[in-house]
């Protein structure tokens, strides 16, 4: 059994590089992707762990993205792009790439302290970044703000602040998706499309054909069909997209420890995953 998509507290998981590492032993998971949002901190550090553990250890990373603005009034839907390193190791200029996009989270994280602090939300970027470590987050603010009592759980601090059309909701910059695909595949990785099912259209034949034939040109290579918030239609729709357009079928939990209660390394959402190491080996040929 495989998992090719986790997170470490680096980016918004709970669990340590080290601890996830000890936790994918303890399952006995034959390999483990670790795709960070926006960031390969994670992997880094866990990188000679997992060597020195005997752990076969995948670079990924999980981009933000958006889809091209078709309607001028509207916000861009955000897309989600993981890419897989099983060949090479991201490249200098890659590394380089990613510090931009997250010198724009910084600025969108400042926005939003103003605007909460507009509201009468007694709270500040320092107590935020203490959670959020290496990269602070709108998850980082969401635990902040239910320590403090301004609300009850995670999602209502999105829905009340921290979602975009929420009252303290700020956007931030992203790359296109067809740029994060092309900057994937320029770095020697492979670009793979992440839970297709909250995609605008997503879980409808045509839009998802569409979409996927206009990523093709730009490089795509793959789709992520076994996923914990897939159901058997989801899966069944993304297995005959991914064999119509010859696309690489990959899957994982999307494990962020505590912060995504009912998610458990391995085997998703109420043991709907067994991914077997085949999948694996597809992405490496």
């Amino acid at each position: 059994m495989i998992d090719l998509h986790s997170h470490t507290d680096q980016s918004d998981g709970s669990s340590s590089p080290s601890g996830l590492i000890q936790e994918a032993l303890d399952l006995k998971l034959e390999a483990l992707g670790i795709t960070d949002h926006d960031t390969l901190a994670g992997y880094d550090l866990a990188a000679p762990i997992a060597k020195d553990r005997g752990l076969e250890l995948v670079c990924g990373i999980e981009l933000s993205t958006r889809l091209e603005q078709t309607d001028p009034g509207t916000r861009a839907p955000s897309v989600h792009l993981l890419g897989y390193f099983v060949r090479t190791e991201p490249t200098v200029t890659f590394r380089e790439w990613l510090v931009n996009w997250q010198n724009s989270r910084r600025e969108r994280n400042l926005k939003l302290i103003r605007r909460l602090n507009e509201l009468g939300v007694d709270i500040q970027l320092e107590e935020v970044q203490k959670v959020g470590r290496n990269l602070t987050g709108r998850p980082h603010f969401a635990k902040v703000l239910v320590a403090k009592g301004y609300v009850k759980t995670t999602q209502e601090a999105f829905d009340k602040y921290l979602a975009e059309t929420a009252a303290a909701g700020v956007e931030r910059e992203e790359c296109s998706l067809y740029e994060g695909v092309r900057m994937v595949r320029e770095a020697g990785g492979t670009p793979v499309l992440a839970h297709p099912y909250r995609l605008p259209g997503g879980r409808e034949e045509a839009p998802m054909s569409a979409l996927l034939e206009k990523l093709m040109e730009h490089g795509l290579a793959g789709i992520e069909i076994f996923y914990s918030e897939h159901s058997d239609a989801d899966r069944e729709l993304y297995l005959k997209l991914a064999t119509r357009y010859r696309l690489i079928p990959t899957g994982g939990s999307d494990y962020h420890g505590k912060y995504k209660p009912g998610i458990e390394l391995g085997t998703g959402r109420d043991h709907n995953l067994n991914l077997p190491y085949s999948l694996l080996e597809g992405l490496r040929q």
